[in-house]
């Protein structure tokens, strides 16, 4: 077989961008596309993309609320405002985090996440082309289980472990992101050693998270990051 090796993935599993770089996720052509807050502010100081920066505030602005506040209105309708364009691209998900702050709080996290749900809504986007993206805290499992039975349908990240992905597939949770990379990253740091990439830790780490849900009947997706 010919092609690159984007090409070979696309044969085994399905693509999924890591940017909140609009044009690069059109040129690649991904399933979906998953988005943090550091990757929407590094896109959002790209010229390219000016115009959603001031849309994203002109809309805060028209929101009633503490002026203390208004800074993380602005970010949600940010982060809104580059997702729905993301959503004009992929045909699959798009993913949107919930402010990292709000991880040990479950009920902050529920309102924040139908917050973000409203404000698609608001730009005629579906709840069923975003995951919500909470972290893989007690507290955040919590709010993925809350948020699944009302519809919401989450993406549960920083999994580094079996026992937060078991916890997560059992809260219901659509998907879970296992950081593979940082998994690797750690052992390196701790051992002072490299691994070859049938010995890498991160690889392992999803490889068993993967057999234990195929083996248990669990239907989360497992999606490496």
């Amino acid at each position: 077989m010919t092609g690159t090796k984007l090409d070979a993935l696309r044969r085994y599993t399905v693509v999924v961008a890591d940017s909140g770089d609009i044009d690069t996720v059109r040129k690649f052509a991904p399933q979906d596309c998953t988005t943090n807050p550091t990757l929407i502010l590094k896109a959002a100081r790209l010229p390219a993309y000016a115009s959603l920066t001031r849309q994203a505030i002109a809309r805060s602005e028209g929101e009633t609320g503490a002026t203390d506040g208004q800074i993380d209105r602005a970010l949600d309708h940010l982060a809104v405002a580059f997702g729905s364009e993301l959503s004009r691209i992929v045909p699959g998900y798009v993913s949107t985090e919930v402010d990292a702050r709000l991880s040990f709080d479950t009920a902050a996290t529920v309102a924040k996440a139908e917050r973000l749900i409203g404000l698609y809504a608001d730009r005629g986007v579906a709840a069923d082309r975003i995951l919500i993206k909470v972290a893989a805290t007690w507290e955040g499992l919590r709010a993925a289980e809350i948020l699944e039975k009302r519809g919401i349908h989450c993406n549960v990240t920083l999994v580094f472990s079996l026992v937060q992905a078991v916890a997560a597939a059992e809260a219901g949770a659509f998907l879970i992101s296992p950081f593979v990379g940082r998994i690797l990253d750690w052992h390196v740091k701790t051992s002072g050693r490299t691994f070859t990439a049938a010995e890498d830790p991160g690889v392992r780490s999803v490889t068993e998270i993967y057999s234990y849900f195929k083996h248990f009947g669990y239907r989360t997706i497992v999606m490496g990051a």
